[in-house]
């Protein structure tokens, strides 16, 4: 028989069993779907942590009490915790010690779920107030939409200024310019000199939804007891990028009163350790999706040959006439295996679709490009055919060994 006439008769016998052969696919299907879904979703995520991080950027570091990017818990967390808070005073004499060796030294402290009020009107209670000098909006990628940003005054003399990111603006002043106007965040009132122009969402959450002050008026205003500073420091250049970082740690060390013999207790971060962080937990959620993946695909696999079993004792009669009138083993064979992996690789398609489509529409959610695992579909191609092939070969086997006496005589 001609390999033509060996596929047409494969597909005319799974037209016979739709329903069967639908349901054997759906197996399949759901185990390519998990893997292909996540590993599009972490794909896409990854690319665009690696080529959007924004607070630090490529020439960049950051010193902090905590670990950026990490899971801390247990003994970790107390380790982190019991570490002096760095201090707004450190920080100044960090940027004393850095200056002619840094272009941008940030000084930043946050705090969330902040509500804004101008007249009648506020905001949602989930913005975020940001304690910073003038290098935020260079260090964060901002710019100014309208009015201006801070000056060395403002943040010297602690003036009560704020800069607004749009979101606040389109709630506070829907008709009217803010520049000039007071808002009132958590009962202290603030002069808007500024407003930031729009940076969207990144990962599902707004940009947008923060009001800048100077660092020094934020201290003065809630406190520094129990607040810990984040400084971001920007190299003059990438070929100077480790001498400014040796030269940041030995000012950190200075600042905050260390002796040869004491270990670091600041933490530096870097986009390299931030990339490093998500990609180990990347590569957990993707050993998680390939475990559960095949474990579903052999599943799959066994559906796959106990149909192929079913369908041989189904059709043992048709075997054995194909036989009598001079049907070839290998022809026989060819006809299950075929069908077999056919089966597979349509629910392996179907999969792959359906995982490609879960995972970018998580990734376009996130604010991430969407992205095609060219390198994960063929493998997952290459995995259903060695499915259908593997699991198909004993049913198919079995078919072909038939005694043609035996098969015709059988009811």
């Amino acid at each position: 028989m001609k390999f033509t006439e060996i596929l047409r008769m494969s597909f005319g016998s799974l037209g016979v069993n739709k329903l069967r052969s639908a349901l054997t696919m759906l197996g399949i299907t759901i185990g390519v779907f998990s893997v292909i879904g996540v590993m599009t979703a972490v794909s896409a995520l990854r690319g665009s942590i690696e080529s959007g991080l924004s607070y630090l950027g490529s020439d960049s570091f950051q010193f902090g009490k905590w670990p950026s990017g990490i899971r801390i818990s247990g003994n970790n967390w107390r380790k982190y915790a019991m570490r002096r808070d760095l201090t707004l005073a450190q920080g100044q004499r960090y940027l004393q010690l850095m200056e002619g060796s840094a272009d941008v030294v940030t000084l930043t402290t946050a705090t969330g779920g902040v509500q804004m009020i101008y007249g009648g009107r506020q905001t949602t209670p989930n913005m975020r107030m940001v304690g910073t000098n003038e290098h935020f909006l260079a260090s964060n990628q901002y710019e100014i939409d309208s009015g201006r940003n801070f000056t060395t005054e403002d943040v010297d003399l602690g003036r009560s200024v704020a800069i607004l990111g749009q979101d606040v603006v389109q709630k506070l002043f829907p008709s009217e310019s803010p520049l000039g106007q007071r808002v009132k965040i958590r009962q202290r009132t603030y002069e808007i000199i500024g407003t930031l122009a729009s940076k969207g969402s990144a990962f599902g959450s707004t940009q947008d939804g923060l009001a800048l002050v100077p660092i020094t008026r934020f201290m003065s205003d809630f406190g520094a007891n129990g607040r810990s500073i984040n400084i971001a420091t920007q190299a003059p250049s990438q070929a100077l990028y480790n001498t400014t970082v040796d030269k940041g740690v030995s000012a950190m060390r200075i600042v905050r009163g260390l002796q040869a013999e004491d270990d670091n207790d600041f933490e530096l971060s870097s986009n390299d350790s931030l990339i490093a962080s998500f990609a180990q937990i990347a590569d957990v959620i993707q050993s998680g999706s390939l475990a559960i993946s095949a474990i579903a695909l052999l599943a799959a696999g066994v559906g796959i040959m106990n149909i192929m079993l079913v369908s041989v004792t189904e059709r043992t009669k048709e075997i054995g006439i194909r036989k009598s009138i001079g049907a070839r083993k290998v022809s026989i064979l060819l006809q299950f295996l075929v069908e077999a992996v056919v089966i597979s690789l349509a629910g392996g398609l179907m999969g792959i679709l359906l995982g490609v489509a879960g995972g970018d529409g998580l990734a376009l959610w996130l604010k991430a490009a969407i992205v095609f695992p060219w390198e994960w579909a063929a493998l997952g191609l290459l995995v259903c055919s060695a499915i259908g092939v593997g699991f198909g070969f004993y049913p198919a086997l079995k078919a072909a060994s038939l005694d043609p006496i035996e098969a015709l005589r059988y009811e």
